[in-house]
């Protein structure tokens, strides 16, 4: 298991998409899915966020890295902080 960091601000871009390559990839048991999920709702700040993964709007880019992008677009709408720096 990965280790969590605490906020989305603590990820870099690359490492928030590897976070959600294994959601995506339903990488190891379901618990371990879970635990992923929750953290993804928890960092983004964001209670609907796993829609944005398991009910994309009908134009939404889907793709790991089309979640990364509707983050950075929903983190920075709500005036929160991106991911830090590579």
């Amino acid at each position: 298991m990965r280790p969590f960091k605490n906020n989305l601000s603590e990820y870099t871009e690359s490492e928030f998409l590897e976070l959600i390559q294994e959601i995506c990839g339903v990488v190891g048991t379901e618990e371990y899915q879970d635990e992923l999920l929750e953290h993804f709702i928890e960092v983004t700040g964001c209670a609907a966020a796993s829609d944005w993964i398991y009910y994309p709007q009908d134009d939404a880019d889907d793709s790991a890295e089309g979640i990364v992008q509707t983050v950075k677009a929903w983190r920075a709408a709500n005036r929160l902080p991106g991911f830090k720096d590579a």
